[in-house]
């Protein structure tokens, strides 16, 4: 453990300083967009910088002969997660000194960019201390002064940036998608051009995916297309941050499959737990299907991680129970997709919006309430939240043929300022009429915000929703305009490179 720590920590320095060497702009954040000046700023971001150095070194001091996996993997989990806080925060210097990293990561809407990348370096102690939950705690306490004492310059590196205006349809796709690339990805399924193939029959470059993933080339600048084939391949997948660019084609939902049961019963952290795992920017899947079948009585079992920023997922199956799908951080889109599961089977800190998916609840354990979302915005100024549009949320059959009386409901608050609106979609019975439940007591029933507006169905019904100040029946169509592609993710500036069909607003 201690040798790869430090490998680790040679590693987020050296990127580091690879990121800063790179030539400037003539521009930088305009000061509008901060409450302080800039020189103020920038030094914050390297106290910050500085203080996830110092707490990896701390980590680094502890050997890798716990006795215990779950230990083990929880401080890998904060390893990974800190050199996440370590890249944001690197882009955020740079892009506040005008440096072209930060505008390579972004949409070029600056307010929006750093908005997003410091309210996931927030988030990423949180899910660091989270992983060591059922642990001996000896760990935790000796790293969580650490943690907070970071989480606390973060926060108010967080308030120092203003709410810039959506930029809607104006300026371009990321830097980093050339014309002709596109073009190859707005032309249909037939028509891409795969870099390589997987097939488990052998038949093409790779039998595995996790092979075509580790060859693929690091921070890649132009976009990389894996064709996996059909089949069920029975892997983990993680696509590290260095892994940019990359795109997944397979045959059709539930057609290719990428299945496992990592799980937290058996050890692993939920972070951990996921089959497929992605943090490499400008991700795309399309036309396959991710899947955890641990089980319900596994407790916490991911089938899908994100933290890639401006990812997109058309056309995707992500099934599970508990802790299905785990939008962990940045901005992220999800369209045509079919997402199962029980207990709190949409959940993370992320900036996501949901187009015209069928969310289904499944059977869970007997006594089990099933929550379709858990959103974990835990500091007012994040831009973080989950916009669900167009959707069909309804049970699913093993839900509809049993006879238990299964309690679903929208969401519950994981964290205190949890954010999940659900707009124009489709309520089957099986939602409760109350709407929402509650996480504990009337913890976070002030600060959340939820939000339903002109949804429709047998659950849709409002006359017995939560009378909780942070729940709101939107009636105006300039508030649920927030929560649209364009405003919310800034979509009109990058999904269009995708070539994902996606609605820019609400449908009137």
């Amino acid at each position: 453990m201690a040798i790869h720590l430090n490998r680790s920590l040679f590693a987020v320095i050296s990127l580091t300083l690879f990121l800063l060497s790179l030539p400037s702009p003539s521009h930088a954040v305009p000061t509008e967009f901060l409450s302080v000046p800039s020189s103020v700023f920038s030094t914050a971001v390297k106290t910050a910088i500085d203080q996830v150095g110092q707490t990896l070194s701390l980590l680094s001091q502890f050997a890798s002969n716990f006795g215990d996996s779950r230990l083990s993997h929880a401080v890998d989990d904060c390893v990974d997660l800190l050199d996440f806080s370590n890249d944001e925060l690197t882009w955020t210097l740079s892009d506040a000194d005008g440096g072209s990293n930060g505008k390579g990561n972004g949409t070029g809407n600056s307010a929006a960019d750093l908005k997003t990348w410091l309210s996931a370096a927030l988030g990423n102690q949180d899910t660091c201390l989270d992983g060591f939950d059922g642990t001996d705690g000896n760990v935790k306490s000796l790293v969580a002064g650490s943690l907070q004492t970071l989480t606390g310059t973060v926060s108010e590196l967080l308030g120092m940036v203003r709410q810039g205006p959506s930029r809607g349809s104006s300026g371009g796709p990321p830097p980093w998608i050339k014309p002709g690339e596109r073009r190859l990805l707005q032309a249909p399924l037939s028509g891409v051009t795969p870099d390589v193939t997987v097939a488990a029959d052998g038949s093409g470059d790779f039998t595995s995916v996790k092979d075509a993933v580790i060859a693929a080339p690091d921070y890649n600048m132009r976009r990389y297309v894996i064709y996996i084939k059909r089949g069920v391949y029975r892997e983990n997948v993680e696509i590290k941050k260095k892994k940019w660019n990359l795109m997944m084609v397979g045959d059709g939902m539930g057609i290719t499959v990428i299945s496992s049961n990592r799980n937290f019963v058996d050890g692993w952290t939920t972070f951990r737990s996921a089959t497929f795992a992605v943090s490499g920017r400008g991700f795309i899947a399309r036309d396959m299907t991710f899947e955890n079948t641990a089980g319900p009585e596994k407790h916490q079992a991911v089938a899908l991680r994100s933290d890639s920023d401006l990812s997109a997922f058309y056309r995707c199956g992500i099934h599970g129970y508990q802790d299905t799908l785990y939008a962990h951080s940045l901005r992220q889109f999800y369209r045509e997709c079919s997402i199962t599961g029980t207990v709190d089977f949409i959940f993370g800190n992320g900036a996501v919006v949901f187009q015209n998916c069928l969310i289904r609840a499944r059977k869970p354990l007997p006594n089990q309430k099933n929550t379709i979302t858990a959103q974990g915005r835990k500091d007012p100024n994040q831009n973080t939240g989950f916009s669900i549009q167009y959707c069909n949320v309804s049970a699913d059959a093993d839900l509809l043929t049993s006879q238990n009386s299964t309690l679903t409901y929208l969401g519950r608050p994981w964290k205190e300022y949890s954010r999940t609106v659900f707009m124009q979609s489709y309520f089957g019975g099986v939602i409760r009429p109350e709407g929402w439940l509650e996480w504990n007591g009337d913890f976070a029933l002030n600060t959340l915000y939820y939000g339903e507006y002109m949804n429709f169905g047998p659950g849709s019904s409002l006359g017995s929703r939560v009378k909780w100040p942070g729940f709101h029946q939107m009636n105006e169509s300039t508030q649920a305009s927030n929560y649209t592609v364009s405003q919310f993710i800034d979509g009109n500036l990058w999904l269009p490179a995708t070539g994902v069909r996606y609605t820019s607003g609400l449908m009137v």
